[in-house]
């Protein structure tokens, strides 16, 4: 909070040239003693602000100092308050940096600015969904705090099965999958991941983060999503499909679809994965009009047996009525 509150008094000088210390306090909704004490910091800190006595007194950036953002190009300023604007999902910490931020903008990039952050809504909801909105993790916050300043954690976590497990962990990152926050970290078992809603405790250590040099976060989450992926849908099905069908395809099965080159007859060769063959075989059975399975066998005999239950209910009645009306 300490350093939050500095920057905020810098960009409070910046915008208005002069300010005291009943002024920083009323803005920040600290102590006039702990204001002062802040401004006293600034200039220990290297920042060239001075005191003014008497009437009319306050504190100052020595020459006019300031730092006005002059390295944002229109665009870039209007991307950032774009990303940011009511509707959201950031959390009130950034609303209130970026309100700060913009005064600290140059004067023509401003107003756009201000624009944009209210010209977007995200609605993450879709059609016939529960408008309930989760709430963050408990220990996000303690944990995106442990990552930005490098110090392990003594991690206490819940797993699937409801047993309590306690380890000193190495937080490297966080994802937000969906609804879902997951902690990136190394342990004594090598790299692993954990659901930060199952997290019981987090207690910092204070010992540093051993943080591989070419570690990137983006691109672990990448293999561990991939590996995740693998291991939620094991079973490939092989197919051939018309070319039109491709799209249909991708609705239907997202990442789940692997599309590969023309076949001889013009037609184009697909993998799709799923949970299990006789689940994946239900999934394909609607779409005959448009693919053909090609293997393994046990998802094309699991089509056959679908097939064979359909003619079998439905095939024998023209008019509508199965056979179990009969």
């Amino acid at each position: 909070m300490r350093a939050d509150r500095l920057m905020a008094i810098l960009l409070l000088l910046q915008h208005r040239e002069q300010v005291t210390a009943a002024e920083v306090a009323r803005e920040l909704e600290i102590s006039e003693r702990t204001a002062r004490r802040d401004l006293d910091a600034l200039g220990m800190a290297g920042v060239p602000v001075y005191s003014v006595q008497g009437r009319g007194g306050g504190w100052r950036l020595l020459g006019g100092a300031r730092t006005d953002l002059s390295g944002l190009t229109a665009g870039e300023a209007r991307a950032l308050f774009l990303v940011a604007g009511p509707a959201a999902a950031v959390t009130p910490a950034v609303r209130a940096a970026l309100r700060k931020l913009v005064r600290a903008l140059p004067e023509p990039f401003r107003l756009q600015a201000e624009a944009a952050a209210s010209s977007l809504v995200l609605d993450p909801q879709r059609w016939g969904s529960s408008r309930v909105e989760p709430r963050p993790p408990r220990f996000l916050d303690d944990l995106q705090d442990a990552v930005i300043r490098g110090v392990q954690v003594r991690l206490g976590y819940v797993d699937r099965e409801g047993s309590q497990t306690e380890r000193t962990v190495h937080p490297l990152g966080i994802v937000a999958k969906g609804p879902s926050w997951y902690l990136v970290s190394s342990t004594e078992a090598g790299r692993r991941t954990f659901r930060v809603d199952r997290v019981s405790s987090v207690d910092p250590t204070g010992d540093p983060v051993d943080r591989p040099d070419d570690f990137d976060l983006a691109e672990s989450w990448r293999e561990i999503a991939d590996e995740v992926d693998r291991m939620r849908t094991p079973v490939e099905a092989r197919a051939v499909c018309a070319p039109h069908a491709v799209g249909v395809l991708r609705m239907g099965f997202g990442g789940r679809l692997v599309v590969g080159g023309a076949t001889a007859d013009g037609r184009i060769d697909v993998v799709i994965r799923g949970n299990d063959e006789y689940k994946l075989a239900g999934e394909l059975a609607g779409l005959v009009d448009w693919i053909e399975v090609t293997g393994p066998p046990a998802v094309r005999d699991h089509l056959a047996s679908i097939g064979g239950t359909l003619v079998e209910r439905y095939g024998s009645d023209r008019h509508g009525r199965g056979t179990a009306e009969r």
